[in-house]
């Protein structure tokens, strides 16, 4: 595995991978990182996927890096770089935009609850992605992937030729470009999964009130609901353990309470 370079092999490594890496000492999350974000700054301007870089990546990579070796590993999120979707807050120096140049300045005070289930559970925030300008209810003209902050995102496996899908295609493209091990996007009416399909990955749409609505940008109190895309099923069923859990800042969610997981790789498996 580790006899190919980084470069290489971060291209198709999924998150037990990664681990696995990490626990025998083959790599560290503060290299996954800065290998992540030097695929930013290299590719990303041809595609537009991501906004912003979390400043704070390294050094949190750095901080896991320890805890792993003092204390152990928090579970399989431990150290994975991810991606979130610009409509999704996070109490830092980063912004929360909706993809709209009238928000490019606007900083949350305090992080989403999936946001906060992501740190808890040892992932690093590396940043937001773009997204189509309030997830496309500005207007039934607007491009699929156009946003006023960050311009129009592109699939990488065809810049400008394959449609990207619903509104969290920035997310979709910056997975399919390995410029995060997952991302997590929000759908109301196929946002998740459109930008999956179209990019060869794996979205996931929980049913409503499964993952928490509270610290994202809102279309529809109904049908709004995060989630994750990632690489493999398997890769998505470990994050949305992560995502799930009734959330008083949430309604919806209470009535998940008893019922939600936190390990969905158990159906993974048996899908297999």
């Amino acid at each position: 595995m580790m006899s190919l370079n980084l470069q290489e092999w971060i291209v198709e490594a999924d998150i037990t991978e990664l681990q696995v890496a990490m626990e025998e000492g083959h790599v560290t999350s503060e290299e996954l990182v800065t290998e992540y974000i030097d695929r930013i700054h290299r590719y990303n301007p041809q595609i537009n996927a991501v906004l912003e870089i979390n400043p704070d990546a390294i050094s949190i990579a750095r901080g896991l890096d320890r805890e792993r070796q003092d204390s152990g590993s928090r579970g399989m999120l431990h150290g994975i770089p991810i991606l979130l979707k610009d409509n999704i807050d996070t109490g830092d120096q980063m912004h929360t935009s909706a993809g709209s140049v009238a928000l490019a300045g606007s900083v949350a005070s305090q992080d989403a609850t999936v946001a906060a289930k992501l740190r808890s559970a040892g992932a690093i925030i590396l940043g937001k992605a773009n997204m189509t300008e309030w997830s496309n209810f500005m207007s039934s003209y607007m491009p699929a992937g156009y946003s006023s902050r960050g311009g129009l995102v592109l699939n990488p496996y065809g810049p400008g030729e394959l449609f990207v899908s619903g509104s969290s295609n920035g997310p979709a493209a910056a997975v399919a470009a390995n410029f995060a091990t997952a991302a997590i996007g929000t759908e109301t009416a196929g946002s998740i999964i459109g930008p999956a399909c179209q990019h060869f990955l794996v979205g996931i749409k929980p049913t409503v009130g499964l993952a928490s609505r509270a610290g994202i940008i809102p279309i529809s109190a109904s049908q709004d609901t995060p989630g994750p895309i990632a690489k493999t099923v398997k890769d998505a069923a470990i994050i949305l353990g992560v995502l799930t859990g009734a959330d008083e800042r949430d309604q919806a969610t209470m009535s998940s309470e008893g019922l939600s997981y936190t390990d969905y790789t158990f159906f993974w498996m048996r899908v297999i």
